[in-house]
């Protein structure tokens, strides 16, 4: 059985259809690429998955039961998490801070809790700060060091490594990674093709990740799904997307298909 089965999944806007019928499954322990051009409806399937749009159309079921509904904070409490194009840290906040976050979908604590600080709250807290570290820790000499300095101090490429630690802190079966790349070294990119199989070896998570660096796509997945006008238009392995001559022209042009 798949961890995340999506069937029919359809999203209109206005008179646009962003996301066409779509059908496609995450098994677990899979890394599974999307692919495909801007515009191309990649991101708004993950908005529809974790709840931040509703569909139109479709069925999503994750881990046994319907994600149709539900909010993004009981999508994260299910045990689906994300990161985004554009790295949504709180800069403000430490590093360790911005980790512990990923742990708010799983606290019971109230307001009376948080004035009081009573027992159940302070064994709450310190399970949070635990949960928060252990996720920073996998990532080594990178953000375990610098769990006090402000998120809006760190480099670039370990703005995204928190962002992910945020993610691995709620808890979470599937991570999806919204271009996890985007401003990366080649060096770097290497990092998160190493990473990422990490995830998915050493911590047991499903993972999608939608991503324009192809070598990146490549390297990590199991399996790719290639998007062009919200509809899908291939599925398989990397060398058999890569291939697709429906691929070759969404990104390529018909006329480039001729020529070649």
């Amino acid at each position: 059985m798949a961890l995340l089965e999506v069937k029919g999944l359809t999203k209109r806007f206005g008179g646009l259809t962003a996301v066409d019928e779509v059908d496609f499954h995450v098994n677990e322990g899979e890394i599974v690429g999307v692919i495909g051009p801007n515009g191309a409806g990649k991101t708004t399937v993950f908005n529809i998955v974790t709840g931040f749009y509703q569909p139109d159309e479709g069925e999503m079921n994750f881990d046994g039961g319907s994600l149709i509904g539900l909010k993004p904070n009981q999508v994260a409490k299910r045990g689906i998490a994300r990161t985004f194009q554009a790295i949504r840290l709180f800069p403000a906040m430490t590093v360790l801070e911005n980790a512990m976050v990923g742990q708010h979908c799983r606290t019971k604590a109230g307001l009376g809790g948080a004035i009081f600080m009573g027992p159940r709250t302070r064994a709450e807290e310190k399970k949070i700060r635990e949960s928060a570290r252990d996720a920073l820790a996998f990532f080594g000499k990178r953000l375990s060091p610098l769990e006090n300095e402000l998120a809006g101090s760190l480099s670039y490429a370990d703005r995204r490594r928190l962002e992910i630690a945020r993610a691995m802190a709620t808890e979470a079966k599937l991570l999806l990674l919204d271009e996890p790349a985007a401003g990366m070294n080649p060096g770097e990119k290497d990092g998160l093709i190493t990473l990422i199989g990490r995830l998915r070896d050493e911590k047991g998570y499903a993972v999608v990740l939608i991503e324009h660096n192809m070598p990146v796509v490549k390297g990590v997945s199991d399996r790719v799904a290639a998007l062009d006008y919200g509809k899908k238009i291939a599925d398989g392995t990397y060398q058999e997307v890569a291939r697709n001559p429906r691929v070759i022209e969404a990104y390529l042009g018909a006329r480039h298909e001729e020529t070649a």
